[in-house]
């Protein structure tokens, strides 16, 4: 059961990668290889050798870029790039990550329900047996289904921030 379920989470990775655009997937190597440390010690050997050339500090080379006009409008530029590319991939991810949130969201209330029905049919056959428990009180609770949508009005009037009364203001 453990390596099926296992399996099919790695074929539905699999899936979204091969159906990822050819814009995703290289956004996503962009992002990729611009979060590694090649990409900062390309990053340090390049604007380094920028700085100390323009400094005059290598004999030999002249300074093309004394004022360091150019390496910041380079930087900017990158700069504009490389955030548009990461907002790309962030995107992706937090569309897989919104569908995994509903897949646990549907299993989590197909599990409530299950639980729900078990509890009750459990409670059912206690009462035909005559068995008594210390939880009898909470039965008639817990056999009762819950409202994702009653759930999430509850949880949503909770995080509303309270509205200041005329005394307050």
């Amino acid at each position: 059961m453990l390596e099926r379920n296992i399996d099919a989470l790695h074929q539905r990775r699999e899936r979204e990668e091969v159906e990822a655009t050819a814009e995703e997937r290289i956004a996503d190597a962009i992002t990729r290889f611009t979060g590694s440390m090649t990409f900062v010690y390309l990053h340090l050997a390049f604007f380094g050798f920028w700085i100390v050339a323009n400094l005059g500090w290598v004999p030999g080379v002249p300074r093309w870029d004394p004022s360091f006009v150019v390496l910041a409008m380079i930087a900017s530029v990158e700069a504009i790039f490389l955030s548009t590319f990461v907002l790309i991939s962030q995107n992706r991810m937090s569309e897989v990550a919104s569908k995994r949130a509903d897949l646990d969201l549907q299993i989590s209330l197909l599990a409530e329900h299950e639980i729900t029905k078990l509890t009750a049919l459990v409670s059912s056959m206690a009462d035909h047996m005559g068995v008594k428990t210390d939880v009898d009180s909470d039965l008639d609770i817990i056999k009762q289904d819950v409202a994702p949508e009653a759930v999430l009005d509850q949880i949503e009037a909770k995080k509303s921030p309270k509205k200041p009364t005329d005394r307050e203001r």
